[in-house]
This record gives structure tokens, sequence and C-alpha cells, in this order.
């Protein structure tokens, strides 16, 4: 059996794990399109578990009903909002060259993400975002990434 094409998808909500797996096998007589469809709850035990063979020309369609089941089910899944609680107080607002300045010092300085973002009315994922655009590393706390935009434009280092 020879595949020339697969695909995977997988969905994870709350409520479990939605996976739908694509091959087509052109060298089948006559050719044919595999999909194994399968799910599993909030532990990992099995909830469903199918597959299909069809003819290629048939797997738009099936792509079609599938792709709306699983949006389907990832929006059962969910429990609506994004995040508990309120939102930042500045979430979405545009970063001055003051607050950048700042956010580049206290990081190089080795403050957690956790209070930058608190003092700033951010989330903790906007600061580590914000971070390589103020040449930051944010994988290294007190770090600068190899050419940070404060030290661009400076002569050569001297002796």
């Amino acid at each position: 059996m020879t595949v020339s094409e697969q695909h995977r998808t997988q969905i994870r909500t709350e409520t479990g794990t939605y996976t739908v797996e694509a091959a087509s096998l052109p060298e089948a007589d006559p050719p044919r399109v595999v999909v194994d469809v399968n799910a599993t709850g909030p532990q990992g035990e099995p909830v469903a578990d199918g597959r299909l063979e069809l003819d290629p020309t048939a797997a738009a369609t099936l792509a079609t009903v599938l792709s709306r089941a699983l949006r389907s089910a990832g929006a059962l899944g969910r429990s609506g909002a994004r995040r508990p609680g309120p939102r930042p107080a500045q979430q979405g607002q545009p970063w001055s060259a003051e607050q950048d300045a700042d956010l580049e010092r206290r990081w190089l300085a080795g403050e957690p993400v956790e209070a930058i973002a608190a003092d700033f009315g951010r989330s903790p994922g906007s600061i580590r975002a914000r971070l390589p655009r103020v040449g930051c590393d944010p994988e290294v706390r007190g770090a600068h990434l190899p050419e940070p935009p404060s030290r661009r434009g400076e002569g050569p280092p001297g002796p």
C-alpha cells in the first residue's frame, strides 16, 4: 500500500479530543481515500472510532461535513470565555517608547513576567510577545536577543 498524501487534524476541548486522519491511496484499484475518525473523553478514554474508505471524488464533500462537525463539537466543549475574570486594563492598547524601554529594563533586571504584566496592566502572554520586539529573549530572564534594538546602530564595540 502506497500513501501519496496524508493529513491529520486534532481538536482538543474541555470535554475531549477529536482526531481525523486522511490518506490517499492512489495505487489502489480503484484509487481510494481512507479517513480514520476517533474521539477520546477528558481522561483519554475512547468515545468514538471509525474508518471510511471512499472514492477520491467524494473527499471534498466529506471534508466539508467533517469540518463542520468538528467545529460544532469544539464549540460544545468550550465553557464560553477564553479566560476567566476581567481583561487586563491595557489589553489591546498601543505600547509607548517609554513602556518599551521600561519593559526592557525590568526584564534585564530579572523581574518575573507576572509582576511586569500586573504593573503594566497587561497579560503575561502579551508581555512575552512584546519582549522580542524590545530585543529581549523571552526564554531567558535577564537576557537580550543577539542584537537588541537598543544596541543597533551603536558603532563597533570599543577596546
